[in-house]
């Protein structure tokens, strides 16, 4: 879920979040050795191995390397933080005791302060989430927390008096109000709970899959099922990954049942949409840690996991981001979610069967959704499996009926699998149709004006398509190269020049851009050039049909152009 409102000021405000803490990791694998192979050993030579552990994004080791130099030297303060923040990561029981030591930690504050919620100890739970102040994603989070602690304690009232303000007025009103929905809900308030729902629905064009499905449950559960409904209607038909959790929910009768059901679960809900907003911008380390406090708050928290697994894989961790994964509940709701995120990382991990079985498996158990056969003819098309491709883009696109200006990209992407398969007619249909739902797409201009000029047909009109290309995507070598391509089969040798040394300007290790400014100087005279361009083409790994070409074009020039016409 991402969260409501948003802004660069985050950014600032997520600092205080560690400004007692030093910088982490997240889970990972096996503890760094010394150059010779052996353990690293002593309170300095383990510190150093806890750093080195956390800028790889390797927690385990570094809670291990921390937690020997913080027994080395339990006194200093450096290592108590670094050491603290390495088991919270690491999700180890040893955070709640080291966190005790630090209370000027907010991390550690809100760590044991979810602690003491979890137990039921209202009034130190408060306390303590006002010692930590008003810095940092407190001061957004804080009235959130504090009025969770106040249904906790049974005061309802004041618990939605605490956020009524915020929902009605406040930047973060989605945020406020949603919460405040929640809680109404707990507290058998239907009314205020439907306002309140609808205030948080109402302050987003486009609801996130999770404010819906909260804000569903709440309104059915005030009398207005067919509303809620409709909300996760909307998201099943979004085109979006979450409109198989959407589908899924609804399968499940989810709006019978309560979201979040306690303070605890309020506060994993809370960490996980704020976590959810600095991964967003670009604060991946900071969202880790309060995604890492949710999952403490809420085991197997499937939002938080999944959440976890992205911010992993954007940091290039794909082995720990399939744990993640893999630690979501199989009855869980996102549970296809998680399908097509484990899908991709198997892929990425050359697992490719793996992640083939998945898709396929995804595909059948929602057979109305797109999703999964789409993202099934994107894995294997970038595995040059294009025939196969073509097949599950076609199954995607039965599924949606009549393509609108959304699907243009299904069209071109099954037009390039269908074209690079061998069957061109009703690749072109396919990459004309994308054109007429979206006719400013520069990819799919020059993919079809390219394919024309490599064919010899429609010159002129390729032409222009590739002069709107170039215009929307200037600095594109690959358009570039394409409008080159064709100004040399219309016999423009010049322009042809001009705009293919651009293309090798702007891609000067793409083979075929190379090659192609080499076949535009011979037929313009300029044999050394040619050659020059040539052997480059020859250093770049062309594909084995241009690698042919491009040695016989050494070898005997041009077919076309003979040897005698050109500059020696």
């Amino acid at each position: 879920m991402q969260f409501p409102g948003s802004s660069p000021r985050l950014l600032l405000l997520a600092a205080a979040l560690l400004s007692a803490c030093a910088a982490g990791g997240a889970p990972g694998s096996r503890a760094p050795r010394s150059a010779s192979g052996l353990p690293i050993t002593g309170a300095f030579g383990a510190y150093l191995a806890g750093r080195f552990a956390s800028a790889e994004t390797d927690t385990e080791a570094a809670a291990d390397n921390m937690l020997a130099a913080l027994k080395a030297d339990p006194d200093q303060p450096e290592v108590l933080n670094r050491a603290f923040l390495a088991t919270l990561l690491d999700g180890r029981s040893e955070a709640t005791r080291l966190a005790r030591r630090l209370p000027d930690n907010p991390a550690a504050n809100l760590l044991l302060a979810g602690t003491d919620v979890q137990a039921g100890r209202w009034d130190r739970a408060e306390q303590r989430l006002k010692a930590i102040g008003r810095g940092g994603p407190v001061q957004v989070l804080q009235p959130v927390l504090l009025a969770w602690v106040q249904l906790g304690r049974g005061q309802p009232d004041q618990a939605l008096a605490t956020l009524r303000p915020l929902a009605e007025s406040n930047r973060l009103r989605a945020l406020n109000a949603l919460h405040a929905a929640l809680i109404a809900d707990i507290a058998a308030r239907p009314r205020e709970a439907e306002r309140f729902a609808r205030m948080a629905v109402a302050d987003q064009p486009q609801p996130t899959w999770r404010l819906a499905v909260l804000a569903a449950g709440v309104l059915a559960r005030a009398g207005k099922a067919a509303e809620g409904q409709r909300l996760l209607e909307q998201i099943a038909g979004s085109g979006e990954d979450a409109a198989l959790a959407a589908t899924e929910a609804m399968k499940r009768g989810a709006l019978a049942a309560r979201g979040v059901a306690s303070p605890a679960e309020g506060w994993a809900e809370a960490h996980t949409a704020l976590a959810g907003a600095l991964r967003a911008q670009g604060s991946g380390d900071f969202a880790l840690i309060l995604a890492q406090l949710a999952v403490r708050l809420r085991p197997g928290f499937g939002p938080a996991l999944v959440l976890t697994a992205d911010t992993l894989a954007d940091q290039g961790h794909d082995e720990d981001a399939l744990a993640a994964l893999n630690r979501v509940p199989a009855e869980d709701i996102l549970a296809p979610v998680v399908g097509l995120r484990r899908a991709g990382l198997l892929d990425k991990l050359d697992r490719t069967e793996e992640a083939v079985a998945v898709l396929r498996k995804l595909a059948e158990a929602y057979p109305t959704l797109p999703q999964a056969p789409a993202r099934l003819g994107d894995l294997l098309r970038r595995r040059n499996r294009f025939a196969e491709a073509a097949v599950a883009y076609d199954q995607a696109l039965s599924r949606i009926g009549r393509p609108g200006m959304a699907e243009w990209p299904l069209l071109y992407s099954r037009g390039i699998a269908r074209e690079r398969s061998g069957d061109w007619p009703r690749a072109e249909a396919d990459l004309l149709r994308a054109l007429e739902l979206s006719p400013e797409q520069p990819y799919v201009l020059n993919y079809l004006g390219y394919t024309w000029a490599e064919q010899g047909k429609n010159l002129d009109r390729a032409k222009a398509m590739l002069l709107r290309a170039t215009e929307l995507r200037p600095q594109d070598g690959n358009i570039a190269d394409s409008l080159g391509w064709v100004l040399f089969r219309l016999g423009d040798l010049p322009g042809a020049v001009t705009w293919l040394e651009k293309a090798v300007e702007l891609e000067p290790r793409n083979a075929v851009v190379n090659d192609h400014l080499g076949d535009a100087y011979w037929a313009g005279g300029r044999q050394r050039e040619a050659r020059f361009q040539w052997q480059r083409a020859l250093t770049m790994e062309p594909e084995p049909e241009d690698l042919v070409k491009i040695e016989a074009k050494l070898k005997d020039g041009l077919p076309g152009y003979p040897a005698s016409t050109a500059q020696r």
